[in-house]
């Protein structure tokens, strides 16, 4: 198969130990150029972009909130994002806790204060977010006919449970929640994935070929409707075990250059 369009998710897929693209990575992306390396992640489009030049495809479309934001340069090809009345009984329900909330529109990033968990993504992502009250983004948001492509809520594993919980009793047929670890919930749109992201883009961008063209690459529960949907969908080595079962081949850990090694054998 002729591959035409790369789609790799970033976090525990393409980025090594140190969360960074490793030589070989970048050098099998440059090597099948023009071949387009589009990055699809839950990150907020700043987190993506370093990573583009990196690669010299700064002018490739990306997919950012899980399929929620779907860009090409500053061109908006496709937004969805969850109504401010689920944000604000996210807040009221986190209000008597020690759930951090970081909400996130756009390349817009707010967080109540720089704690433990602001710092950590910051770290992670090499983007720092905005101080502001949630209630505060709430209301401009409100105000300026916005709304959160992505809710993360961090903090004690059982005040996060329990939160987990009540939304998804509540708000199951409006959000998707997707916990990555005890301590974390993703909050995005129900209506959006990465799969549905990608057909967005052969929809709009890339019209000359189908999804039979594109090969992908992935780790999380998040990845496996779109590595079922491509033409090749490849799991690294340290993926979840549902993810190792439905995917089409396995490569390396992301730690040992799984995505350019694939890259290498499957993209001529």
């Amino acid at each position: 198969m002729s591959y035409q369009l790369i789609c790799s998710d970033i976090d525990g897929t393409l980025l090594n130990k140190d969360r960074e693209l490793s030589k070989a990575t970048i050098e099998q992306v440059k090597r099948v150029a023009p071949i387009p390396m589009v990055l699809i992640s839950s990150r907020m489009p700043k987190a993506l972009r370093h990573l583009q030049h990196d690669f010299g495809n700064a002018s490739a479309p990306l997919i950012a909130y899980n399929g929620g934001l779907v860009l090409d340069q500053e061109r908006v090809l496709h937004s969805t994002f969850i109504k401010n009345e689920v944000l604000a009984e996210i807040i009221n329900q986190s209000a008597n806790t020690s759930i951090h909330l970081s909400l996130f529109h756009a390349d817009e990033w707010y967080v109540p204060s720089m704690d433990y968990w602001a710092k950590r993504e910051e770290n992670n992502t090499k983007v720092t977010p905005e101080i502001k009250s949630s209630v505060e983004v709430l209301n401009a948001w409100s105000q300026e006919g916005k709304g959160a492509h992505k809710i993360m809520c961090m903090g004690d594993a059982e005040e996060i449970d329990a939160l987990y919980k009540s939304l998804e009793a509540t708000f199951s047929e409006e959000i998707m929640l997707y916990r990555s670890k005890d301590t974390y919930i993703e909050i995005s749109h129900k209506d959006i994935s990465k799969k549905t992201a990608i057909e967005v883009l052969l929809k709009n961008y890339y019209t000359d070929f189908s999804m039979e063209k594109v090969i992908a690459f992935g780790d999380n529960y998040n990845d496996i409707e779109m590595l079922k949907a491509v033409g090749l969908g490849v799991a690294v080595a340290n993926a979840n075990e549902e993810v190792l079962q439905i995917a089409d081949a396995v490569t390396d850990t992301n730690k040992n250059d799984g995505v350019a090694k694939a890259i290498k054998e499957f993209v001529k």
